[in-house]
C-alpha cells in the first residue's frame, strides 16, 4: 500500500531537484522570502518526476494509454512520414500533459520495436494540433500481433527534452515505461482506422493503466456527456 501513496522518483529527475535544492538554499541566504519560494519550486520538481506504480492489463488487442493527461484529439491523419508507413491515415488518439501530470510514459501494447525516429522542431504549445507536425519528436513504430502503430513524444512549449529508453528491435510489453519528456508535452497514437476506439475526448487517461481502444472489438465510436 505504501508505495502507491509515496511514488518513486523517475531517476532522471534527481539531479533537476537537486539543481532546485540548491537554488532553493541560496535563495534562502540571500533572502529567505525568496528561499520558501525557493523550496515550493523543489517540492514542486519532486512532484513532477514522481513515477507511480501503475497496474497495466494485458489482453491482446487492448491499447493502454501512453501517457497521463486529457485527450484532446481523437480524428484520421497520416502518421508521422519518418516511420515508413506511407500517406495512408490512421486513427490518432492525442493526449495533452500539463506540468502536473506524471510525464512517464509507457508502451500501448506488446510488441516489437520496429523503428525509431527523432525529429528535431519547434516548441508550440502541445495543445495545438500543429505541435504534432512542428514541434520536436521522438517518433516509435511498433510491430503488434494485430498490425503495426505508432506512438509520438511530443514537446512542448516548456518541454525540452524527450528521454526514451527503447532500442531497436526491442520485445516490450504492454504499460511498460518507454521514456520520459520534461515539462509539459503531448503524446499520440496512431492505429488502424478499422480498431474500436473507446476513448473519449475531454477524458482524463491514465498511462498504462486506460483502455484508449480494441483491436478485437466491432464497438461503434462512443459518445460523450458532460455533467
Amino acid at each position: 500500500m505504501l508505495r502507491h501513496v509515496l511514488a518513486p522518483i523517475h531517476r532522471d529527475g534527481w539531479r533537476f531537484i537537486a539543481i532546485f535544492a540548491v537554488v532553493a538554499a541560496i535563495l534562502f541566504w540571500i533572502a529567505q522570502p525568496l528561499g520558501w519560494l525557493g523550496l515550493l519550486a523543489t517540492l514542486w520538481c519532486i512532484y513532477f518526476f514522481r513515477d507511480p506504480w501503475r497496474v497495466s492489463p494485458q489482453r491482446p488487442g487492448l491499447v493502454l494509454s501512453p501517457a497521463d493527461g486529457l485527450i484532446i484529439a481523437i480524428d484520421e491523419a497520416p502518421p508521422p512520414p519518418e516511420l515508413g508507413f506511407g500517406p495512408q491515415r490512421m486513427r490518432r488518439i492525442a493526449i495533452f500533459m500539463s506540468v502536473f501530470d506524471v510525464h512517464v510514459n509507457r508502451a500501448p501494447m506488446a510488441g516489437n520495436v520496429a523503428k525509431l525516429a527523432y525529429s528535431p522542431g519547434k516548441f508550440f504549445n502541445a495543445s495545438l494540433d500543429k505541435a504534432s507536425s512542428d514541434n520536436e519528436r521522438m517518433a516509435t513504430r511498433l510491430s503488434t500481433a494485430g498490425g503495426d502503430i505508432a506512438v509520438v513524444q511530443i514537446a512542448g512549449l516548456v518541454a525540452r527534452r524527450i528521454v526514451s529508453t527503447l532500442r531497436e528491435g526491442e520485445t516490450i510489453i504492454a504499460g511498460q515505461r518507454i521514456g520520459l519528456i520534461r515539462f509539459g508535452s503531448r503524446a499520440e497514437v496512431y492505429l488502424p482506422p478499422s480498431w474500436a476506439v473507446l476513448a473519449l475526448i475531454g477524458q482524463r487517461a491514465l498511462g498504462g493503466e486506460t483502455v484508449l481502444a480494441d483491436a478485437s472489438s466491432t464497438e461503434p465510436l462512443r459518445r460523450a456527456t458532460e455533467h
